[in-house]
């Protein structure tokens, strides 16, 4: 009876979910400790490539690798002395931008009120709270200033890796070396990662430039800092040009009125359709091998997990799951939930005609 109890207890499908629960509750704990080394990680493996390329000029591994980390380090130094003092100017007009808007919610009210429509000014911040909207875009800003604190960490991280990279590929045979296994598909996740982050790094580029010009001409102050937020939001699938458009709004409708709020709406709505919906999918090549569906919720999943950094990098996370899944039959249908339908259509008609062929022999 108690040998019964403990096969049917061993076989029960709530133990691995209730694994499954362990880990993720461990990975929450511990994601100030995660979070910098996938950061590494994924930037390791988009550095690997230019090493890579090096060495097939005859430039020797040490020097190659000299030559990637000295790059970073310019890239990052030239990022940090264009943006510092826009951020710093930011952070300290912030108080006065919150005195103004709250000014343009009394005037609303007002202009409700003669028009027969009662709201007093507490029940419009109930609803409408452009204050606090622009209180965490400046929390947002300091966050992004408390990462590049963490910076030297990643970058460390980044330094370990790359020199081990080679390392990791000849561990890797040695440990499957007779088992029959292939390691074939970590190079597939690695050129599936960094195909996907260098084309969102390369649309990331092309709409903040845009942006940035846009904002110029219609005269929108801290049009540097706006870009680059609309840059960085890129990276995040779905929401992430409605969270770069919402403060830029706010303060041009602040700075410039109506005209200029509307105008730069309708900037960021132009640039963000027109670079989402044409320019990324035909540089994109084959799309992300997910459905939509699965791209939102990896967004709330990882986001939920790691915070924005899991956001940024939901996709990339979730393409390498997908791809491991599909190595084993066991863990195929799993794959092809998170796939496209037509990959689903394509799996579905091969195995009718193995079956067919089996019929037939």
């Amino acid at each position: 009876m108690s040998n019964k109890t403990v096969g049917t207890a061993d076989t029960s499908p709530l133990i691995p979910v209730a694994a499954l629960v362990i880990i993720f509750a461990g990975v929450i704990y511990a994601k100030s400790v995660i979070t910098p080394f996938l950061l590494a990680l994924f930037v390791s493996i988009i550095c690997a490539q230019p090493i890579a390329w090096l060495e097939k000029k005859k430039i020797p591994r040490p020097a190659a690798l000299l030559i990637v980390i000295l790059g970073l380090v310019l890239l990052f130094v030239s990022f940090i002395y264009g943006i510092g003092g826009t951020l710093s100017s930011f952070s300290g007009s912030v108080a006065d931008y919150e005195v103004s808007l709250s000014k343009m919610g009394d005037s609303v009210v007002l202009f409700l009120n003669q028009n027969g429509v009662k709201m007093s000014a507490d029940q419009l911040s109930g609803i409408i709270q452009p204050a606090k909207i622009l209180q965490i875009t400046a929390n947002a800003v300091n966050g992004f200033l408390n990462v590049m604190g963490k910076t030297f960490l990643v970058f460390l991280i980044v330094i370990f890796i790359l020199t081990e990279f080679g390392g990791f590929v000849v561990k890797s045979k040695a440990i499957i070396f007779g088992s029959g296994k292939s390691i074939s598909y970590f190079s597939t996740i690695a050129a599936n990662i960094r195909q996907y982050l260098w084309i969102k790094t390369i649309v990331a580029l092309a709409v903040g430039t845009l942006i940035y010009f846009a904002l110029l001409i219609i005269g929108i102050e801290y049009a540097l800092l706006w870009a680059l937020i609309a840059a960085l939001m890129n990276y995040i699938p779905n929401i992430g040009s409605i969270i770069a458009s919402i403060p830029a709004v706010l303060f041009a409708l602040v700075q410039s009125g109506t005209g200029g709020a509307i105008w730069t709406l309708v900037s960021f709505m132009v640039i963000y359709n027109v670079v989402g919906n044409f320019v990324e999918p035909k540089i994109m090549g084959k799309g992300l091998g997910l459905s939509t569906l699965v791209v939102f919720l990896s967004l709330l999943f990882w986001g939920l997990i790691f915070g924005t950094v899991g956001m940024v990098l939901s996709v990339p996370i979730t393409m390498a799951i997908k791809i491991i899944l599909e190595q084993n039959e066991k863990t195929r249908w799993i794959s092809l939930i998170l796939g496209t339908t037509g990959e689903a259509e394509v799996y579905l008609a091969e195995k009718e005609r193995q079956a067919n062929l089996n019929k037939l022999s």
